[in-house]
């Protein structure tokens, strides 16, 4: 089982508490997990990555085994440590301002 720990009103729209556990086949990459996450919680799609292009939003980041993984190909199979459960994939909402 994968794990991915949403930001607050990711988890707010997705009625969810928590961590997420997600049951990937195949390569686990960024694009996997999101395609596993929007199909079990459809409410969730566009809002981690644009509807048309499937580019990640500007003010969200993905980290995996405390890396930042947003500007990798969302191709690139992620650590062992996602892949086998022991550390979640992290979606963290960035925060701008000045």
């Amino acid at each position: 089982m994968i794990r991915v720990v949403l930001p607050h009103h990711l988890r707010t729209l997705a009625r969810v508490d928590g961590e997420v556990a997600l049951e990937v086949s195949g390569p686990v990459t960024v694009r996997s997990i999101l395609d596993v996450l929007e199909a079990r919680y459809p409410m969730l799609r566009g809002t981690i990555r644009d509807h048309v292009t499937g580019a990640r939003r500007p003010f969200l980041r993905f980290f995996a085994c405390n890396e930042d993984w947003s500007h990798e190909s969302p191709e690139v199979p992620l650590p062992d440590a996602i892949a086998s459960g022991a550390e979640p994939l992290v979606v963290i909402g960035a925060i701008a301002g000045g």
